[in-house]
């Protein structure tokens, strides 16, 4: 599919990868829609919480009125805990654990359940594109990232599924795993913290930076034969 002209909604869209991800599908001639919990200045911001059937339905209806419908869906937004399974104050809170997964998980599968059904109408052999965010932590999450870690093998578990299903009305989906990226999350840590965690990347040993998982989701869209995929965008890291 061609960026060129797309429609597409991108959910976590005010900040980080999501944010890189808005502007650079833009830069390539999309139009976008920001789905983000955060108000926002942009005049295509909607605000939506992902783990509402309600909100993003009514998002959703926002973004075609505004698009016309929607070619393209990037899921973005999510949240991190670090908390140990077993810690000095006890056992891992599980309301903490059951909002990683909402969010991270279910809120990914509502918006994409709902963008392919929009993306089902649009009559073409293509009828779309879905780009998901898991994360190497799916594969080796470290010590504290129990919660995280089950969302993100969550996101890469349902994507070959989610291909098979949605094959029959001509929607593609794939899922990128990022390693340790440049957010506005990682910026705020010490600069010595963000030294010690790029000293652990084979190459090239440094942070992401979000520009490159955008121009990855540009090519997802762009390349009709990537499906059902689960690609590491990480240096060469593995967590350990």
């Amino acid at each position: 599919m061609d960026l060129k002209n797309s429609r597409a909604i991108v959910t976590g869209g005010a900040s980080g990868l999501g944010a890189a991800t808005a502007a650079h599908f833009r830069e390539r001639g999309a139009t976008v829609v920001i789905l983000d919990r955060a108000a926002g200045d942009d005049p295509n911001h909607v605000q939506a919480d992902v783990t509402s059937a309600d909100s993003v339905g009514q998002a959703i209806a926002q973004a075609v009125g505004i698009m016309g419908g929607i070619d393209i869906c990037v899921n973005c937004a999510g949240v991190v805990i670090g908390e140990k399974t077993l810690g000095r104050n006890g056992p891992h809170d599980l309301d903490a654990f059951r909002r990683v997964v909402e969010v991270n998980l279910i809120g990914s599968f509502n918006v994409l359940r709902l963008a392919a059904a929009e993306m089902a109408r649009n009559g073409r052999a293509e009828n779309g594109v879905i780009v998901n965010t898991a994360s190497i932590a799916a594969f080796d999450g470290q010590k504290g990232q129990a919660a995280y870690a089950a969302s993100k093998a969550g996101i890469a578990g349902m994507t070959l599924p989610l291909a098979r299903d949605l094959a029959g009305v001509g929607v593609r989906v794939c899922a990128i795993a990022p390693g340790i990226f440049a957010t506005p999350m990682l910026r705020g840590l010490p600069p010595d913290v963000q030294d010690g965690l790029a000293a652990d990347i084979p190459f090239p040993p440094r942070l992401g930076d979000p520009a490159e998982f955008a121009r990855l989701a540009a090519h997802v869209v762009e390349n009709a034969y990537l499906n059902g995929e689960v690609i590491r965008l990480d240096g060469a890291l593995r967590m350990r």
